[in-house]
This record gives structure tokens, C-alpha cells and sequence, in this order.
């Protein structure tokens, strides 16, 4: 099913983010992307089923991709050129593909697309209020940066 969402606010963001240096704005996206998406690798982990706890254990946030998945990454999003990208799930575990939508003998335990549902919009919300926060909090410390490099030139 289909779901519109709407937010304002982040032609504003995007300017502020480009009035930064790439590389620090890039790095104040991560950090909000990562603490935003960690509720949602919470609240996964806490469904996820439990045998041995290696899948619920594998959950995480983060940048990186297993070689497979970066493969049908970019297969995917071939044209896309995000400056940021951050991944919400569990590692390189087969058995988590297996769990979420089940086989032929066993019946789907979803826990990821849950925790999705539950907490995108708190996720959204998320980012767009933190991301003020931390461009501000980054344009002072590279002001400060500058003016630091400005005394010593």
C-alpha cells in the first residue's frame, strides 16, 4: 500500500548544508542518519525471532553493505548519486531474508518491515529536526576552525 508522506523544511536544509564543506556536511547527515535510524534497528532486534540470537544480534545501523548486497545495490539505484546513505538491518545473515518472508516449509516472521512501519514517521520527523541541530552545530565548529587557521596564516 501506498503512502504519501510530506515534509517541509528541506529546501531549507539543503541550502544551509551547502553553504558547509562537503565533507563536513556529509559527515552531519551521517551521524543524524545513524541516530535516527537506531530506534528502528532497536525495535527489529527486539522482534526479531531468537534461536541462538545471531540474527537478532547482527542488527545494525550503518554504512557498509556485504559484497552481495552492495552488487544488487547498485544494480538498483544505478543513476543515483546520494551523497549519504545509511542501512538499517541484519548483516549478511541469509536466515534474516528467511525469517522476514519465510519459505516454503516456514511461515514468514517479519521483523524489520514492522519496525518500519512503526517508526518512519518518527524517523522523518527525526531527521529534520536533528539535522537543524547538528548544521548549526557544525557551521560553528567550522567557523571556529577558520578562525583558528585564519591566527595562524
Amino acid at each position: 500500500m501506498a503512502e504519501t508522506v510530506k515534509i517541509e523544511g528541506l529546501r531549507e536544509l539543503e541550502a544551509a548544508l551547502k553553504e558547509l564543506p562537503r565533507s563536513t556536511g556529509k559527515a552531519a547527515l551521517r551521524r543524524v542518519l545513524k541516530r535516527c535510524a537506531r530506534p528502528i534497528a532497536d525495535a527489529a532486534a527486539a522482534r526479531a525471532p531468537v534461536d541462538e540470537g545471531a540474527l537478532r544480534d547482527s542488527i545494525g545501523v550503518g554504512t557498509k553493505l556485504t559484497r552481495r548486497q552492495r552488487g544488487v545495490h547498485r544494480k538498483m539505484f544505478k543513476s543515483d548519486k546520494a551523497s549519504v546513505e545509511m542501512f538499517v538491518g541484519a548483516g549478511g545473515l541469509a536466515q534474516a531474508i528467511t525469517q522476514e518472508f519465510g519459505t516454503f516449509k516456514e511461515p514468514p516472521q517479519p521483523f524489520m518491515r514492522p519496525s518500519w512501519d512503526a517508526g518512519k514517521h518518527a524517523l522523518l520527523e527525526g531527521i529534520k529536526d536533528d539535522l537543524w541541530a547538528e548544521i548549526q552545530k557544525a557551521a560553528q565548529r567550522h567557523a571556529r576552525k577558520m578562525a583558528r587557521l585564519s591566527r595562524k596564516g
